[in-house]
């Protein structure tokens, strides 16, 4: 599998996914988004030079990219917590049901073939980059009541579609608490709270999935998470997430968003294209 791979390639390899890693973290922190959005194709890219098997790719990209936001989610939440920018009522009425999505979803994941996986994650990067181009400002600023029935059914919802994508969950939280008239700050830091129950869940269920289910044996993997992947990713966004989540007081969130929107539209692209070429 890897015997075919030079020096050089490997070098240039953990420089595309230290600078993966260092974008990640910093998106992360400064806009309650895991990172899972840029992490998961650059892990894919990481993968497919390193020649996994094509067939276990995107899911090991997946749940890699869930294990390293369990520990980025955690800088992340504390920097907020030093603003009072975290909503922990709003966490704790999800936490249930979070993790009953977080279920669904691994068995969703474990089950779809790389394909329709990959296709998954590009249509999904394109509605989150259209949202923070067009939308993410546009929103109402007073803050609603939720109920708690709209509160379940999207704490069910959030953690269902987090994991096939590999995502914390911000990506849906911040447009969630946003909608409902939530300070972007406070939605960030709470979304960043909430995708630590994602990922810690996530993590959890994609080892079994591919411990139990369907018996993965990938070089250096516990099931469908990658170790190597995780050690080159976590120190980079842990020290990113930081200095993202500090610069989110300092920073003109509009110009941001869009140019985080318009990135993710271009991986989008990027990941429609890997999914004509590999069906």
């Amino acid at each position: 599998m890897m015997e075919n791979i030079n020096f050089n390639e490997i070098v240039n390899l953990l420089a595309v996914l230290a600078m993966a890693a260092a974008v990640a973290g910093f998106m992360a922190g400064l806009l309650g988004v895991g990172g899972g959005i840029i992490m998961v194709p650059a892990l894919y890219y990481a993968f497919s030079v390193l020649d996994f098997d094509i067939v276990t790719r995107m899911h090991l990209a997946v749940g890699t990219s869930l294990a390293i936001i369990i520990p980025t989610s955690v800088v992340s939440t504390k920097t907020h917590m030093e603003y009072d920018a975290v909503d922990f009522k709003m966490v704790k009425s999800f936490g249930i049901f979070i993790l009953f999505g977080v279920i669904a979803g691994t068995f969703l994941a474990v089950n779809l073939k790389t394909p329709a996986l990959v296709l998954f994650f590009s249509i999904f990067a394109f509605m989150v980059g259209f949202f923070f181009i067009f939308l993410r400002e546009k929103l109402v600023e007073n803050p609603k009541k939720i109920s708690d029935l709209v509160k379940n059914i999207s704490g069910v919802v959030i953690g269902f579609i987090s994991v096939p994508l590999g995502i914390g969950g911000g990506s849906l939280m911040v447009p969630f608490m946003r909608t409902f008239g939530y300070d972007i700050r406070k939605s960030i830091g709470t979304a960043a709270a909430v995708g630590f129950l994602i990922a810690l869940s996530g993590s959890i269920t994609m080892i079994i999935g591919g411990k139990v289910i369907d018996n993965v044996n990938t070089p250096f993997s516990l099931g469908y998470i990658n170790l190597l992947g995780f050690l080159v990713f976590v120190p980079v966004t842990m020290i990113m997430a930081r200095l993202g989540a500090k610069a989110v007081y300092k920073i003109n969130k509009k110009i941001l968003s869009k140019i985080f929107g318009t990135f993710l539209i271009i991986v989008s692209i990027r990941s429609f294209i890997e999914y004509l070429s590999i069906n």
